[in-house]
């Protein structure tokens, strides 16, 4: 029987890929320029991304919890990516970009961490570790910014802090709109609020507080704009529950509102 190569070489939730694709071109853009190293640095960080489903794939199979015959098809796309990713980034290492395995450093020990949490069959809603990986890949968005302009720039920090407080509040969203597609019966409103409350308060405080940071003049005047989208988008989910939505509508609702979100700090960042 052959394997299913799609399902070995390519992540299967629909909205993974907004969680590594945003932070590289919201840095890209707040570089101003693209350039060989950008190209390096991009092709690098989506075979690091990559390369999860592969190994995923392999430990299931040692697991027993994938057939034998998808093996050589995984072991084939993490050589691939491995190659490709390390050519990648040996290239930015022979032209000085030696601060970018300082960046890696803390993907480690979350994608180990991960790997074990199959080995168990616990990585399913495993939120915790789904938030810290966020703020490791949101890293790609400083890295972006220093490989492109060929220098260290402080703005990068708040780039990464951003997108990972962006990437946070989506997945606790998104774990309030798989619960709601569950339910046995519509809730009524109130119990939806207590529901969605820890949601609404990550996308309530990521609101205020790019809100202050614009107003005191330490951000752009508004950077603010994004994260009320996300705000308004929590509110409405609590209006208008996923309740008997199938998986895939919620991720592409998902994939689509984060994709706003990006165009709208690319503008609002710029601006």
């Amino acid at each position: 029987m052959k394997a299913n190569t799609r399902i070995i070489a390519l992540p299967q939730e629909h909205g993974s890929w907004v969680f590594i694709l945003s932070p590289l071109i919201i840095g890209f853009f707040a570089a101003r320029t693209f350039n060989l190293h950008s190209a390096a640095l991009f092709v690098a960080a989506m075979c690091a991304f990559l390369l999860r489903q592969p190994m995923s794939i392999l430990v299931k199979v040692y697991r027993g919890r994938r057939p034998r015959h998808e093996l050589n098809a995984a072991r084939f796309w993490v050589a691939l990516y491995s190659l490709i990713g390390l050519a990648a980034l040996a290239f930015l290492l022979r032209r000085g970009f030696f601060f970018l395995l300082w960046l890696a450093v803390p993907g480690a020990p979350v994608f180990l961490w991960h790997l074990y949490l199959i080995s168990r069959r616990a990585e399913r809603r495993q939120m915790a570790i789904e938030i810290v990986a966020t703020g490791v890949l949101s890293l790609a968005a400083p890295a972006a910014l220093w490989v492109s302009q060929g220098r260290y720039d402080p703005a990068g920090w708040w780039l990464w802090l951003l997108c990972w407080l962006q990437g946070a509040a989506s997945i606790v969203y998104a774990f309030v709109r798989l619960e709601q597609r569950e339910w046995a019966t519509l809730l009524p409103l109130a119990a939806r609020w207590k529901h969605a409350q820890r949601a609404l308060l990550y996308t309530s405080f990521n609101l205020l507080f790019t809100l202050a940071l614009s107003l005191g003049n330490i951000l752009p005047r508004a950077i603010a704009l994004p994260f009320l989208l996300q705000w308004a988008e929590t509110l409405w989910g609590i209006y208008r529950p996923a309740w008997r939505w199938k998986p895939t509508r919620i991720g592409i609702r998902q994939l689509m509102v984060s994709t706003l979100w990006t165009l709208l700090f690319i503008l609002t960042w710029r601006g």
